[in-house]
C-alpha cells in the first residue's frame, strides 16, 4: 500500500463480535468475544441469541479496541465493517454500528465480504505477492481462491454441500464432544486411532477441486450407531478413534484438493509460488502439517495466519477495508448487510441461488 490508513475495523458475521485497529500492517489491536458459553446448549449458533450478542457487545469491543490502540476516532481514516456474508441478524448489527459511528465521526465507511477479509490475512500478516492460492476453510465455507488482487479472485473449487468446520461441528455433536467441534475432535482424535473404521474420501474418485462432507457426517452417524447397537453405548476410546477416523478423512480430501488446485494455479506460472490458508479450519494441527508437506514436495511457499487471525476477527476486515480504500473505494449510509455475497460472482454458484443471489 502507497499510504498508511488507520483503520477501525468490526466484525459481526457469526458468533464472535470483534473490533480491530490496524494501520498499515500493524495490528493495534483485535478484541474478539466469543459465545461459546451462549450457544453450548443448542449444539450450534442459534442466529438470533447471536444477533441479541452482537447489539450487547458491539460497542464495548469498539471501545476496548480503540483503548488498546491508544488512539481516538480524530486518528482514523475510515470505518471498516463485515457487510456480508453471514447470518443476517449479526451482519445487520455489526453494519448499523459501524454507520452510527461514521456519521458521528465523520468518517469514510467501508463494506468489506467477510470472505475477502479471510483471503487477504497473508498479506496482512506476511505480504505475499499476487498472485497466490488460497484455501479457504471454515464453518461457513470451503473453496479454492486465486487471489489475483484485492477485489479479484478466481474460484477453481469448493464444497459443493457442508463446510468441514460444519461437519466438525456436527461430528462433536454425534459424539457427545463440547462445542465448538473442531478442537473438542482434534483433542479426541490425539488419542484415537485413525484406522479403526473405515470411513469414505467423497469426490476423491472424481476430476477437479471441488469437495463434499455430507456424506462423511452420515457415514460417522452410521458408525457411531453401530458401536452403540454392538456395546450399548460409547466408551472414551470409540470416541477417539471415531475422531481421529473422521479428521483423517478430512485431512486426506483436503490435501488431495489441494493437490489438484496447486497444479492449476501453478500453470500460471507466478513469480513466487504461493499457498495460503486460512478460516477456523486452518488451525487444525493434523491439516496444517499435511498441506505444509505438500507445499514443501512442490517447491511453493506455505503460510498460514496465527491461530488468533485464522477464526474470525477484525483485524481481517480492517486491512481488507484499507486495501478498498486505496483503490478509491468506500460506501455510504446506503450501505446494505447481506447474507449471501460471492466473491467470484463471475462462477456458477455451487450451492445453488435465490433471490438474495448466489450462495456461494
Amino acid at each position: 500500500m502507497t499510504q498508511t490508513l488507520t483503520i477501525l475495523g468490526i466484525e459481526s458475521s457469526c458468533d464472535d463480535t470483534a473490533a480491530a485497529v490496524v494501520r498499515g500492517t500493524d495490528v493495534l489491536s483485535s478484541v474478539v468475544y466469543g459465545q461459546t458459553a451462549l450457544h453450548a446448549d443448542f449444539g450450534g449458533v442459534v442466529p438470533e441469541i447471536a444477533a441479541r450478542a452482537h447489539a450487547e457487545k458491539l460497542d464495548h469491543a469498539v471501545e476496548q479496541a480503540m483503548a488498546e490502540a491508544g488512539i481516538g476516532f480524530a486518528d482514523l481514516d475510515a470505518i471498516a465493517v463485515t457487510a456480508g456474508p453471514g447470518l443476517i441478524g449479526g451482519v445487520l448489527s455489526g453494519v448499523m454500528c459501524a454507520k452510527g459511528l461514521a456519521a458521528a465521526a465523520g468518517l469514510p465507511l467501508i463494506g468489506v465480504n467477510h470472505l475477502a477479509g479471510h483471503a487477504l490475512t497473508p498479506r496482512l500478516t506476511d505480504q505475499i505477492p499476487f498472485p497466490y492460492l488460497m484455501l479457504l476453510v471454515s464453518g461457513g465455507h470451503c473453496q479454492f481462491l486465486i487471489v489475483e488482487a484485492h477485489d479479484s479472485y478466481r474460484r477453481i473449487g469448493g464444497t459443493i454441500d457442508d463446510a468441514p468446520g460444519e461437519a466438525f461441528d456436527k461430528t462433536a455433536r454425534i459424539l457427545g464432544l463440547r462445542q465448538p467441534g473442531g478442537p473438542a475432535v482434534e483433542a479426541a482424535a490425539a488419542q484415537g486411532d485413525p484406522n479403526r473404521f473405515k470411513l469414505p474420501r467423497p469426490l476423491l474418485n472424481q476430476p477437479g477441486c471441488d469437495m463434499s462432507f455430507s456424506g462423511l457426517k452420515t457415514a460417522m452417524l452410521r458408525a457411531r450407531d453401530g458401536v452403540i447397537a454392538d456395546r450399548g453405548g460409547l466408551t472414551n476410546q470409540d470416541q477417539a478413534d471415531l475422531s481421529a477416523g473422521f479428521q483423517a478423512a478430512v485431512v486426506d480430501i483436503l490435501t488431495e484438493k489441494t493437490r489438484r488446485a496447486l497444479a492449476e494455479y501453478l500453470l500460471l506460472a507466478p513469480a513466487t509460488r504461493s499457498f495460503a490458508i486460512a478460516g477456523g479450519v486452518a488451525a487444525n494441527g493434523p491439516a496444517r502439517s499435511s498441506l505444509t508437506a505438500l507445499c514443501a514436495g512442490l517447491e511453493t511457499d506455505f503460510f498460514a495466519p496465527p491461530l488468533h487471525l485464522c477464526t474470525d476477527n477484525a483485524a481481517m476486515i480492517a486491512y481488507a477495508g484499507a486495501a478498498r480504500m486505496q483503490a478509491g473505494t468506500v460506501d455510504d449510509l446506503t450501505l446494505s448487510a447481506r447474507p449471501r455475497w460471492p466473491l467470484d460472482d463471475r462462477a456458477a454458484p455451487m450451492l445453488g441461488s435465490g433471490k438474495k443471489g448466489a450462495k456461494a
